[in-house]
């Protein structure tokens, strides 16, 4: 007796049928938003990765040199793979690029709630364009979806933050290059660490100033508007500092301009305690957060300007999300959002005998190649079992096919909903299934 593998899945037909659910709703958004899609190989270069991550995500691999001697590795994401792609055609590419994907990703961690060694997930990038525009189109897409899965305001909350605010903050501590990015790591953690934690932290990787710099992120996390986080820098800083905190500050009534005219404010929450820890975020960051249930997050993104350029291409400035469908489907099952996962049938065929049984395979075949979903008994049975059996299969009709029927050149059709019943020929029974 064989055994799933911790933390992989499979689909019988009725999970295959939510997962295709899910699939088809990320699909439609992304292509409502006029998104492309693509896709990419399952095994990259070790090197793809390490070169966006770092060496420390090697542990999280599922990686090995393969028979040519090469290291490789199953994805753990998408963007590597995007940013290769794209950075391959840079200098011919239209741009704005807006592509997202639906890929299976890998990652050798220890299974849990909402996190599991394989997920599937989606990815939405707009590459090619510095405005705020373009990070008003993702968040845009990213509540879009999650609205078109029936999550509603009170559901969830997108928390909207800053990278830059944050490193400029850091800037006026003394903090830049690699110390700076170093405390944003440690302040990323600062939901789940304790002040004494957070201290213990900073000393430990070398950055100076720990309380202080404690005491000031302690005060910009408290911010919750525009407003505060104004009212929070002013007067900080040197001059040459303080004029871009004030051109950031402006993007940032750009952004919120942008979601406000879509329709998005009620949505967003300025949430400065966002950081999003992976060095190559740039600039604006946001978490879609579930605010029933686990209060887990569901999405996140951000902007990463540098990431194409830093693995050997060309300058491409870019910002995208990726959802992942583990926690996605926890909550749509708990809001009860999710749909019934019987297979979806046009028409039940219930045949009289064998010598009715030629007519209506022909029909059959001619259903099905309008693309009209049928099914039928393939052992003959009594009108009775037959019956039954249409009644629980969930099709819209009933297509009988009796001696008398086809002794006439007819069949009956059956509304299953409403019990009403018409006496019509193949090409009735095309209309109305088509209908």
């Amino acid at each position: 007796m064989f055994q799933t593998l911790p933390g992989f899945r499979e689909f019988y037909p009725e999970d295959c049928a939510i997962r295709n659910y899910l699939f088809a709703t990320w699909r439609a958004s992304a292509q409502s938003f006029a998104f492309q899609e693509f896709d990419g190989p399952l095994l990259e270069p070790l090197e793809l990765i390490t070169a966006k991550s770092g060496d420390e995500i090697v542990g999280q691999l599922f990686n090995f040199e393969d028979k040519g001697g090469r290291g490789v590795t199953l994805r753990p994401e998408l963007t590597p793979t995007l940013a290769r792609l794209v950075g391959a055609k840079a200098g011919s590419i239209k741009r704005p690029v807006k592509w997202f994907g639906i890929a299976e990703n890998f990652r050798y961690e220890k299974p849990q709630k909402g996190r599991l060694r394989s997920h599937y997930q989606f990815n939405a990038d707009l590459l090619g364009e510095t405005s705020p525009a373009a990070d008003a189109e993702i968040i845009g897409l990213l509540i879009g979806t999650l609205c078109a899965f029936g999550l509603t305001r009170e559901q969830f909350v997108l928390r909207l933050s800053d990278r830059d605010l944050w490193l400029l903050l850091l800037e006026q501590q003394g903090l830049t290059g690699d110390t700076a990015l170093t405390a944003l790591n440690i302040i990323d953690k600062m939901e789940r660490e304790t002040p004494e934690a957070m201290l213990k932290a900073f000393s430990e990787r070398g950055v100076p100033g720990g309380e202080t710099v404690l005491e000031q992120a302690t005060a910009l996390v408290a911010c919750d508007s525009l407003e505060a986080v104004e009212a929070f820098f002013a007067g900080k800083g040197e001059s040459a500092v303080a004029e871009r905190v004030t051109a950031r500050l402006a993007q940032w009534r750009e952004l919120l301009g942008h979601l406000d005219a879509m329709g998005l404010a009620d949505f967003i929450r300025v949430d400065l305690s966002i950081v999003r820890g992976l060095a190559y975020y740039t600039g604006f960051v946001f978490e879609a957060f579930q605010t029933v249930g686990k209060g887990r997050a569901l999405a996140g993104g951000g902007r990463y300007d540098h990431l194409v350029e830093k693995l050997g291409y060309q300058s491409m400035p870019a910002v995208g999300f990726g959802m992942g469908d583990v926690t996605l489907r926890d909550l749509l099952e708990d809001c009860k959002l999710l749909p019934d996962p019987k297979p979806e049938l046009d028409a039940y065929v219930v045949i009289g005998g064998e010598a009715e049984r030629v007519v209506a395979l022909r029909d059959v075949a001619r259903f099905r190649a309008q693309g009209i979903k049928v099914d039928y008994g393939l052992k003959q049975q009594g009108f009775g079992k037959q019956f039954k059996t249409a009644g629980a299969s969930g099709a819209r009709f009933a297509l009988i096919y009796g001696q008398e029927e086809v002794a006439a050149g007819k069949l009956k059709l059956r509304d299953m909903s409403s019990g009403e019943e018409e006496l019509v020929d193949a090409e009735g029974a095309l209309a109305r299934l088509s209908a």
